[in-house]
């Protein structure tokens, strides 16, 4: 948290179980994920690329990005901002 806090940012904490899966969507806002603990794979379809992020990992999901995500063996905990 003292990270975000640094940058600005005002985060919530999500967690999901091991396997969990989002299908793909997007958002009408800017969003920033720190992952806490666990991993978690997002794709994103239009760009035809996956990212895998472990604990301390960041994504940058600007505005309208098509993406989908599948939490890895451990599950996930993560930081969400909206910009």
């Amino acid at each position: 948290m003292q990270l975000c806090a640094q940058q600005g940012l005002s985060p919530s904490q999500w967690s999901n179980g091991p396997n969990d899966v989002y299908s793909a969507h997007k958002h009408s806002y800017d969003k920033v994920i720190y992952v806490v603990s666990g991993s978690i794979t997002f794709g994103l379809p239009e760009e035809g690329r996956e990212i895998l992020l472990n604990a301390g990992d960041r994504i940058d999901l600007p505005a309208d990005t098509v993406h989908k995500a599948v939490v890895g063996s451990q599950g996930v905990t993560c930081l969400e901002a909206h910009l």
